[in-house]
Parts: structure tokens; sequence; C-alpha cells
């Protein structure tokens, strides 16, 4: 470096100043590339990712996971799975921006409040329990999901499996956040999961704060009329578990233990409530509805009395899932807030 230094010098070219500062960068150049030697170079930053939090959509996964179900089998989830057969899970699916091969229909009765979603998603019935595996193999699923145990027992379980990964709940409905939740975890959709969650839990907050002005204390029955007869329903499922559980709304007395209780119109005088929520199940309960709301039995009822009785959708009043529930407190908002 220093005959460099002084060839350079004597030829003149080029001041000291400049001559050391060229001396010193070529020697931090040669030292970098000594260190760096036998080195992999670093990667490059790929502008194309986008992170969750930034498209608001799950990074698919790498690989595919297992998972032990609810009922104890170890599952192997395929890393993206594109064909999901999962019945009466179709509400959650489409909170995840999911559309299933088939969807659950009970006849000619399918989850009405969820078509506009489902348009061109074929039906398959389960009026007489789930379908066989060969009707199942011609949709070709490459993840099957059941509900609960009367979809999985009678080893439709183990015939299913045969077709495709199954992943099987005890009972889905009976929480179904925590179904949600289960669900993102296997269908690669945490992030989705998450933001549906929130934002029910914030209309849930919100609500009750109205909720606890216009009616607080008060109680609030709701009367499903249907094929097999009448009934009041608890607070394990459906509409009364988002009325009593998520709203804090007072339950009648008839189901403050039980989770749901024969009406007839004996009954009626034990209804202690301030509101009455009215459900005409498939339209199979209109002779009923009329024989018991025309009865002066019911009309000396308060709730009849003070015109709080309000009759609902059977589509989504009977429905499962937070699509169904958004809708009920919906509802619930309109008829009890003035």
């Amino acid at each position: 470096m220093r005959d460099m230094l002084h060839r350079l010098r004597l030829a003149g070219r080029l001041p000291m100043s400049v001559l050391l500062c060229l001396v010193v960068a070529g020697g931090l150049v040669a030292g970098c590339g000594t260190a760096n030697k036998g080195a992999a170079p670093a990667p490059e930053a790929n502008t194309n990712d986008k992170s969750a939090a930034a498209d608001g959509k799950s990074p698919a996964p790498a690989q595919e996971q297992v998972i032990k179900d609810e009922l104890g089998h170890e599952v192997k989830v395929p890393a993206a799975p594109q064909r999901v057969f999962a019945p009466y899970l179709e509400d959650s699916l489409l909170k995840l921006g999911i559309k299933p091969v088939a969807q659950w229909s009970s006849g000619t009765q399918g989850q009405d409040y969820l078509q506009q979603e489902l348009s061109g998603v074929p039906r398959l019935d389960f009026s007489g329990g789930p379908p066989s595996p060969e009707v199942l193999m011609a949709y070709n699923p490459d993840l099957i999901i059941l509900q609960n145990n009367s979809y999985s027992g009678n080893g439709n379980y183990e015939k299913y499996a045969k077709i495709a990964p199954t992943y099987a709940f005890t009972n889905a409905s009976g929480d179904v956040e925590k179904s949600l939740a289960t669900l993102g975890s296997l269908l690669g959709k945490t992030v989705e999961a998450e933001q549906a969650l929130k934002a029910y839990r914030q209309k849930v907050q919100e609500a009750k704060e109205k909720l606890d002005q216009a009616a607080k204390g008060k109680k609030v029955a709701v009367i499903r009329f249907a094929a097999r007869g009448v009934s009041l329903m608890g607070g394990n499922y459906m509409s009364g578990q988002v009325l009593y559980q998520k709203l804090g709304l007072g339950k009648p007395k008839l189901v403050e233990k039980e989770n749901s209780a024969a009406i007839s119109l004996e009954i009626l005088p034990q209804l202690d409530v301030d509101y009455i929520f009215i459900i005409n199940q498939y339209g199979q309960g209109t002779e009923r509805i009329k024989e018991i709301t025309d009865s002066p039995i019911w009309k000396a009822m308060p709730a009849v009395k003070q015109g709080q009785v309000f009759e609902v959708s059977d589509k989504y009043w009977l429905g499962n899932g937070l699509i169904a529930y958004e809708k009920i407190i919906d509802d619930t908002v309109k008829h009890l807030v003035k």
C-alpha cells in the first residue's frame, strides 16, 4: 500500500488527502470480501408479500397440520383445503370467506338466510340422516367437518374418513364463537376468525348498552311454533343463547334451569315475561299460533296487552352462527329499544 501511495504521489496526479481516502476505502472493501467469502448472499426483500395485518387475510399454511378433533381422532388437515364439506356450519364458513362444496338441507328446507352467499352450492338432504359415502364422494371433498355427534355416529365418521380427512365436533352449536375459532385454525383462516369475533363482540357490547337503558331487568320469552308442538326456548342454543347469555335479558322461570319447556294454554299464565318473540318454524306453526293467540288467556297476558309481542324470522332466529346471531341482535334492538 505504501509503494502504491508513493508512486501516485510522485506522479503528481492527486493531492495527498484524496490519495489517503482512496487507499483506506480500498482496504475496507478488501476486508469485507475476505470476511464474506463462502457465505450465502442475503435474501432479497419480497415487495409483493402482504402481511396478514395489512390485507386482513391469513397467510396460507406451509404444510399440512395434524390436529386432534373433539372425539380424539388425529386428523391430517391439508395445508390449504379447497373443497370443504361442513354441513350446518355454512354460516361460520361464510364468515371466513369459504364456500363449501355442498350445503345442509332438511327436505326442501335450507338455511334461507344464507342462500344469496351460497348461490350455486348444491344441497344435500339430511332429513333421513347424513348422506351416504357414495353420495358424498361425488363432491370430491378434501376436508370434511362434522358439526355434531349425530353426524359422526353410527359408523359415519369411519366411512367419511376414508373419503377425506375428517374433523368431528361434539356439538359446534354449543359455543359458536369457539367453533368459529377452531374452524379458523383448521382452514388457515385465523385472522379472518379473529376479525369476525372482534366485530361480533363489539356488536354485542353496543346492543347491551342500548338494552340496559331501554329494557334493564326485563324478561323475554321466545316461543317456537313447529309442526310437532309449541315450546319455550331456553338459553343454551340459537336465539335463546343470544338473548340470555349474550345480551343479558331475563329468562322466564319455566326455562331458568331447562333448555326448553312445552307451552300450552294451561301453561301460559305461568309465563312471567315483559316481551314475547314468536317464531313460526318453516311456516308449520300457523294453526297453533292462531289457536293460542285467539284465546282469552293469551289476550289477558301483560306482554300482549302492552303490545310487546313480535313475530320474527325463523330463517335466522333458528340459525347457528355469527351471521344469524348478528341479525337476531338487530331485531332485538329494533323491537325493544324505542
